[in-house]
């Protein structure tokens, strides 16, 4: 007689196979099994059940896991809201590129359809926010089930994946053994005459320019990247996901980040340049109608992924190959004595001073609070290449993707396709989870932090060495400037004070208070030496938020 488990043990020991670590959620009725099975598992290599106060931060806490890693986050939640509750942050991961695996409990097999307690159509619920979304029918399909959901979540372009898992489904028997390690799926490098055309226009360009997007921000591309900048001096400008590509041995190639409005250093260099190669990037990013406005010269689109075509966004070469190979059969095809004529790289020059210059904080004017240079120049200050930034979504968020200087990728983390609230601090549990060592920082403005703030709780509970910092102005201040440019004035915006200090502490935590500019440093080592969670509240002065908007494009303000 065959030896039979239930699907839930099934399914917990394809997570060993797969090699996941944390499983993140709210238990509930359906997946009650499944939950018991991961805490009580005599296994080592089980994954760690993580309990957190919201379904949304679970799965934000997951794709946090995907990003940082490139492997999938995995969140598991009950039935009807438990499953809803995923929605914003499964939308999030797929849009972004962030690899994750949702299940989510459903009411048995007999109740689907009928108005039972719970019952909801998850699986078509889950359909336009994942690559894929299905509902298991035998206890034997849940291995396959996550071994596919596994192999879609991280394959090009990465995303979201969900599983339906009834209840009588799950409490099932087995009797099939369970997928083993799904194998990486490896592209292939370009073909040479295609190398050769790359280099020829590299050759003949008089400016080529590197995009560098989400996808340039993988490891092994990152350093295709760095062997591509040491053998040629080519310029590069980051999107927001694009975040730490160039080094800081590297950093005479770097010309900012790009995103949003169409006034920065990047931006010109992209107008003037006859030779843009795209290197990962996604349109959710940046579209290209705000940076391919008005511009002539090609376009070489890079990537693991086919990129949209548009009015926009029409490349003269597509490359649809593994990213990294073919960057360094770039390398060894252009010639080691090619470079920039000394007119561009003059004109380069001057573009790195004014980037520099536009980094610099004016004069402390505390009655209105503290400047965001100041703020930036303070952190940047504390931290080292290794430490891990989160930045949630606001006006602040702007200040810290051009500012903000990071050399490591995906270690600056910014949600720029959603712009969802309430991501920092989630992402921060999660940095703090896989990169153990040293203090992870998360910056939130006070409207978006009390998106997901309740989760203080769990990073209390798991003694994670975050530092939250609140830039705390009273407004949902990136809505507000952007009103007034467009309108004089502004609507709807303002709320009411927090005293996040008492707040920090009612959760076990500790809270700092900045009144001063010339208090932010003190401020900051104290919470750096504090064991545990640390939020800082910081008074901003946000009174030089015009110059954040649009001065190319002014009818785009979004």
């Amino acid at each position: 007689m065959k030896d039979t488990k239930t699907g839930a043990q099934a399914l917990i020991q394809s997570m060993i196979n797969q090699g996941i670590k944390y499983v993140f959620g709210i238990p509930g009725a359906k997946v009650d099994q499944l939950f018991e099975g991961i805490e009580y598992s005599k296994d080592p290599r089980a994954p760690k059940l993580i309990i957190t106060r919201h379904e949304q931060n679970a799965a934000l806490i997951a794709s946090g896991i995907g990003r940082l890693t490139g492997k999938p986050g995995v969140v598991a939640t009950t039935s009807g809201p438990g499953v809803s509750n995923l929605t914003t942050s499964l939308i999030t991961a797929t849009a972004e590129g962030d690899p994750v695996i949702a299940l989510g409990g459903q009411v048995p097999q007999d109740d689907i359809g009928r108005l039972t307690h719970q019952s909801i159509p998850s699986k078509e619920l889950m359909s336009s926010a994942t690559k894929s979304s299905v509902e298991v029918q035998n206890a034997n399909s849940l291995s396959e089930a996550f071994a596919n959901a596994y192999q879609t979540a991280v394959a090009p372009k990465a995303g979201a994946t969900f599983i339906s898992l009834p209840q009588n489904v799950l409490n099932g028997a087995v009797d099939r053994p369970e997928i083993k390690a799904v194998p990486t799926v490896d592209q292939g490098v370009a073909d040479a005459a295609t190398v050769d055309a790359i280099v020829e226009k590299i050759q003949h360009a008089k400016l080529p320019v590197i995009l560098a997007g989400m996808r340039a921000s993988a490891s092994d591309v990152t350093a295709a990247i760095r062997e591509l900048l040491q053998h040629a001096a080519i310029p590069v400008v980051e999107t927001f996901q694009g975040a730490g590509v160039v080094s800081r041995d590297l950093v005479t190639n770097y010309f900012g980040r790009v995103g949003l409005f169409r006034n920065q250093v990047g931006d010109n260099l992209l107008k003037q340049s006859d030779l843009v190669i795209t290197v990962g990037y996604d349109p959710v990013e940046y579209e290209a109608r705000i940076w391919n406005a008005d511009r002539t010269g090609d376009v070489i689109s890079l990537d693991s992924v086919v990129p949209e075509i548009t009015t926009d966004y029409q490349p003269e070469m597509v490359v649809h190959a593994d990213i990294a190979k073919t960057l360094r059969a770039i390398v060894q095809k252009l010639p080691a004595d090619w470079a920039l004529s000394e007119e561009v790289q003059a004109q380069l020059d001057k573009s790195g001073k004014t980037l520099a210059a536009q980094a610099e904080a004016p004069a402390a004017d505390d009655q209105h609070g503290i400047h965001p240079l100041a703020i930036i120049q303070a952190l940047q200050n504390k931290v080292n290449d290794e430490t891990t930034v989160t930045v949630d979504v606001g006006s602040f968020y702007i200040w810290m993707a051009r500012y903000f200087r990071s050399y490591q990728p995906r270690h600056l983390l910014f949600s720029n396709g959603m712009q969802t609230l309430g991501v920092a601090f989630p992402w921060a549990i999660a940095a703090a989870l896989e990169r153990p060592g040293q203090p992870i920082v998360s910056v939130a403005g006070d409207g978006g932090f009390l998106f997901s703030s309740q989760e203080l709780e769990t990073a209390v509970r798991l003694k994670l060495p975050i530092v939250q910092l609140i830039w705390d102005d009273g407004a949902y201040d990136m809505v507000k400037f952007q009103e007034i440019a467009k309108y004089g004035h502004e609507a709807g915006v303002s709320f009411g004070p927090v005293d996040y200090v008492k707040y920090a502490e009612s959760f076990g935590a500790t809270g700092l208070h900045v009144d001063h500019a010339k208090d932010l440093a003190a401020t900051l080592d104290q919470a750096f030496q504090t064991e545990g969670p640390v939020v800082v509240q910081i008074p901003v002065d946000y009174r030089d938020n015009l110059k954040l908007k649009s001065l190319l494009l002014k009818d785009v303000l979004s």
